[in-house]
């Protein structure tokens, strides 16, 4: 059986599994939480900004989510700025909570193959004391690399601190921070040699990769652009650094799912409906499967600079937009 039919049948298990557990937490979490308390429902939701989203909303940010989470051009930032300049509500955490847990399935389900074998090096490398295999190396850099981002996560959320809602997720500073990461970017692409591969990648470079990834708990970084120039700084080629970047962002990626999970049984579900939920999800697993197949083959024959192009434009246009009065910033 090739490797792309196992990588669809894992696609379609996880798909399947994120629906049941979606769906379960969904109706346990807010059963538990309305028969406890009904005005702690209202109180929640109010509290963490959870609005209706209905199923055309729902599909179209399940495919921002899915077509930004690993392209470097920022899912934040686009999940900020669609409902922004359509007119919608901010569709709350326990709809973030879902598609997030598309995108972690996505990335699990293509890299299916990556990960068992990854698996196997470590088992055989404890089981033999022999720690001389590159599989074993890869995970120990993949290890390190997520530690930066979770810590980083971790902190956010315990602290809280208000200056990362009133001014990191405004949309001017989206908007610079954007413009300062495409030229980071396009500077990476101008210096670095790509003369290494995948099989050349080493711990150090993990724990490099990964402090940058730490960036992206600023709203407009980009967890792939971040990584991805890092790699380009590093001498890493395009694909190579792609691939690296998809690894490194299971950790973290699921991570922030699990978090949103708890957010979504917090807040007993939402209101968002079974429907938008299941099409929010669905569209996100499918787009960011289908997002990180073409990446990675475009990066065998392209540059990153069209991405670079992309965000100095999407930068421009917020500033100019937030400063004409098109929208709030």
């Amino acid at each position: 059986m090739s490797r792309q039919t196992n990588n669809y049948k894992s696609l379609l298990y996880f798909l399947g599994f994120g629906l049941v557990f979606t769906l379960i937490f969904n109706q346990l979490g807010h059963n538990l939480v309305l028969a406890s308390s009904p005005e702690l429902v209202s109180q929640n939701e109010a509290a963490a900004g959870v609005t209706q989203v209905n199923l055309f909303q729902a599909i179209v940010l399940g495919f921002v989510q899915g077509a930004t989470e690993f392209i470097p051009i920022s899912s934040t930032a686009h999940l900020k700025a669609i409902p922004v300049f359509f007119g919608w509500d901010d569709p709350g955490v326990s709809f973030t909570a879902v598609i997030q847990l598309g995108s972690i399935a996505a990335v699990i389900s293509y890299f299916w193959s990556d990960l068992n074998q990854i698996v196997k090096g470590i088992i055989k490398a404890i089981r033999h004391s022999n720690y001389e295999s590159p599989d074993f190396w890869l995970a120990v850099g993949l290890a390190l690399g997520s530690l930066p981002l979770i810590f980083a996560g971790l902190v956010l959320t315990i602290f809280e601190p208000p200056i990362y809602e009133t001014v990191f997720r405004s949309m001017p500073s989206i908007a610079i921070v954007s413009i300062v990461m495409a030229s980071l970017l396009a500077l990476a692409e101008y210096v670095g040699t790509q003369k290494r591969n995948f099989e050349d990648l080493t711990v150090k470079d993990g724990v490099f990769i990964g402090l940058a990834q730490a960036l992206a708990i600023i709203p407009g970084v980009s967890r792939s652009g971040s990584t991805m120039t890092a790699s380009l700084f590093n001498n890493i080629d395009r694909a190579s650094a792609a691939r690296f970047s998809f690894l490194l962002g299971i950790p973290a990626i699921t991570a922030a799912g699990l978090v949103g999970l708890k957010d979504l049984i917090d807040t007993g579900g939402g209101d968002a409906g079974f429907l938008p939920l299941i099409a929010g999800l669905i569209s996100s697993t499918v787009f960011s499967y289908l997002a990180i197949a073409w990446l990675l083959a475009f990066l065998k024959r392209r540059s990153t600079w069209v991405f670079v192009w992309y965000r100095l434009g999407f930068g421009v246009f917020i500033l100019a937009a937030v400063a004409l009065g098109w929208i709030k910033g």
